[in-house]
């Protein structure tokens, strides 16, 4: 995609799709943004109370329906405001549908209200129709909460520090919850019974709150012509005095301009790993310039016989893996059939590998049978035990490193632990479009991060050498239906592995926002994503021509970092912009600084030596980066800087 012909949205978000428009709702001094026939962000004072309230339809693989919104209407006054629409979803390829009335009021004593009332025009397969209601991470996690069940009881406990691989709460009627010293916050939900799950699990920044247990079978299907009702409740209290309530008002503004300090040394950085897939080694092949650039520090080749991997692309990956001391190391990343005894299954494959002539430093393994997700209180599918798949592949690739784990998520790596006894390091990935596919929800996935691989470090041990990836924003493998969802129209749609956003700023961005939001986990890998292929760091099209994304230039940046020194980065909106520090190859100190939002943003530098020069990649310099003087940046502690949305900035200092 070349910048001379690629317009803004396709340099800053890789589609033409318009993001939903937003309107602001005021009610007093509640606020929410009407967005797509939801409210998010709904603020009590400027204090974010809740991420979202929405009405949601999936399909029997968990994928979203997007509504179609009919005859809205909104009114807004002194008093509050007051919204109504009909929704609509239709499947064209099944002809299911399914329409519901909404009606949305706020007013000004601390009070909104979504009402839905809905109905099945068709019998209608769905794994859940109804509210979810998102509570954010900040100011919740680790803080009390009183539960009023279905049965009128209360339970008075805690929103869970670490990530909750069940639902922490059940049964739900209410939920109440400080929002600031004298203001509390009650949730009350109708219509169905309740439970909440930890986002977190998924890498989604909040706990959610939603109808229809997980207990109960799914998909299921609603009945045609059949009409239910569900609400939703926010009820704010406030017991200080109007005083009080204007100073917290007025203490809760935000500056504008952002400070970032580069502080003192930390541990390493990460080596950076890139991912390859069998289909992919003929691209890598034709194209040695790829991993020539690059740089890695790890090649994570993909091998799954249950896939019909073979000898051949063992070879294939042989001929990619290069030799000398500054090759990077080779990984098996190795689906494990256990079809038969795995012993015999593990020697086989090691025995490819040799005949390959394939030189790896480390093999993942993992069981076919847990790339499917299996739900709290559910079975887990037969599967080999784990001590007998990790002892297996030690004696079938003696000398290597052993690593397991998951090779889904850190969902399933939290309900099913590893021997990590038996292993050399531990492994899951992410993905960021498992629930929400929209920009402002994708990057609220880099919050969080840090409660990963914190949760991850405590299931691990503090010690245990601990890998992430390939973490890409699309999907690469569907542990919750029964495949990945296409994307012919290159939209934001969740559980796809063609997110168009990989081939623009936003990838960049994101990658960056990322490896600083880790830093935590003191990884001793990080695989960015995959060479090529829609995943991937570069694309090459027909005509066997390559297109670097913006993305490749963020992680051969991060490479070059990689098992380098790192220093502390802090951001005083890390929602906003995020840096990663440290000392690259050259000996050369760097930081790569991101825009993680669709808005300008302003950012001065504290604690570092004066900018050397800059390297700035955004809408106006997409194909190649702008280079910036000494005179054209900035000093220490001078003045700020700029970074148009989602803009990516190489920092010499």
């Amino acid at each position: 995609m070349s910048s001379i012909t690629s317009s803004a949205a396709m340099r800053r978000v890789g589609t033409e799709e318009e993001a939903p428009k937003q309107i602001l709702l005021t009610a007093g001094a509640l606020t929410a943004d009407f967005e797509a026939g939801g409210l998010r962000t709904i603020r009590y004072q400027g204090r974010e109370v809740l991420r979202s309230i929405n009405y949601v339809v999936r399909n029997k693989d968990w994928g979203t329906d997007n509504p179609q919104i009919i005859d809205c209407t909104i009114h807004q006054d002194a008093d509050g405001f007051a919204v109504a629409y009909q929704g609509r979803c239709a499947r064209a390829e099944t002809h299911e549908a399914v329409e519901y009335q909404a009606h949305i009021t706020g007013s000004k004593d601390g009070r909104i209200t979504f009402d839905v009332t809905a109905k099945a025009l068709t019998p209608f397969l769905t794994a859940r129709c109804g509210f979810t209601v998102l509570h954010p991470l900040d100011g919740i996690v680790g803080q009390p909460a009183i539960i009023e069940h279905v049965d009128g009881s209360e339970e008075h406990t805690a929103f869970p520090e670490n990530i909750a691989p069940s639902q922490p709460f059940k049964d739900i009627r209410a939920i109440r919850h400080a929002v600031m010293r004298g203001v509390t916050a009650c949730c009350r939900l109708q219509g169905d019974v309740f439970e909440m799950e930890d986002q977190r699990l998924w890498s989604d920044a909040s706990f959610k709150t939603y109808i229809r247990p997980l207990a109960l079978p799914w998909p299921y299907t609603l009945d045609q012509g059949v009409s239910f009702r569900q609400s939703v409740e926010l009820q704010i209290t406030d017991e200080r005095g109007p005083e009080l309530s204007v100073a917290a008002e007025a203490g809760g503004r935000k500056d504008s301009t952002i400070s970032l300090e580069i502080g003192l040394p930390d541990h390493l950085l990460p080596g950076i790993g890139v991912a390859i897939y069998p289909d992919q080694i003929s691209e890598a092949l034709a194209n040695p310039a790829l991993l020539q650039r690059l740089r890695p520090q790890q090649l994570l080749f993909h091998f799954d016989p249950t896939a019909g991997h073979h000898r051949e692309h063992m070879s294939g990956f042989a001929a990619i893996a290069g030799e000398g001391a500054d090759a990077p190391a080779c990984v098996l990343e190795l689906v494990v059939p256990g079809q038969r005894s795995v012993d015999d299954e593990l020697r086989e494959v090691a025995a490819m590998a040799d005949d390959a002539h394939l030189k790896l430093s480390a093999v993942i393994v993992s069981p076919a049978a847990d790339r499917r997700s299996t739900l709290p209180g559910g079975a887990w599918p037969p599967c080999p035990p784990l001590a007998e798949i990790y002892r297996a592949a030690r004696a079938a690739f003696p000398g290597l490193a052993i690593g397991g784990g998951m090779l889904s998520y850190f969902a399933e790596l939290s309900r099913k632990h590893p021997r990590v006894d038996l292993l050399d390091f531990v492994s899951h990935c992410t993905c960021p479009i498992v629930h929400a596919a929209d920009d402002l929800s994708v990057m609220q996935t880099l919050e969080a991060m840090p409660h990963i691989v914190r949760s991850a470090r405590a299931i691990i041990g503090p010690e245990k050498p601990y890998r992430i990836g390939p973490s890409t924003l699309g999907m690469r493998q569907n542990p919750y239906g029964s495949r990945v969802m296409d994307n012919p129209q290159n939209r934001r749609i969740t559980m796809t592995s063609q997110d168009p956003r990989q081939t623009s700023l936003f990838a960049a961005a994101w990658m960056i926002g990322y490896a600083a939001a880790t830093a935590e986990g003191r990884l001793q890998a990080l695989t960015v994503g995959a060479l090529t292929g829609p995943l991937g760091l570069a694309s090459v099209n027909t005509r066997g021509e390559v297109t670097y994304h913006p993305a490749f230039s963020a992680a051969r940046g991060l490479a070059d970092l990689g098992g380098h020194q790192r220093f502390h980065c802090s951001s005083s909106r890390p929602d906003c912009v995020a840096a990663v520090a440290g000392v690259g190859r050259d000996g050369e100190r760097v930081a790569w600084v991101a825009n993680l939002t669709g808005r300008a943003q302003t950012f001065v530098l504290s604690g570092t030596p004066e900018i050397k020069a800059m390297e700035l990649w955004d809408e106006e310099n997409f194909d190649q980066p702008l280079t910036l003087s000494p005179q054209m940046t900035t000093a220490k502690n001078g003045p700020p800087l700029q970074l148009r949305p989602y803009a990516v900035a190489c920092l010499k200092l």
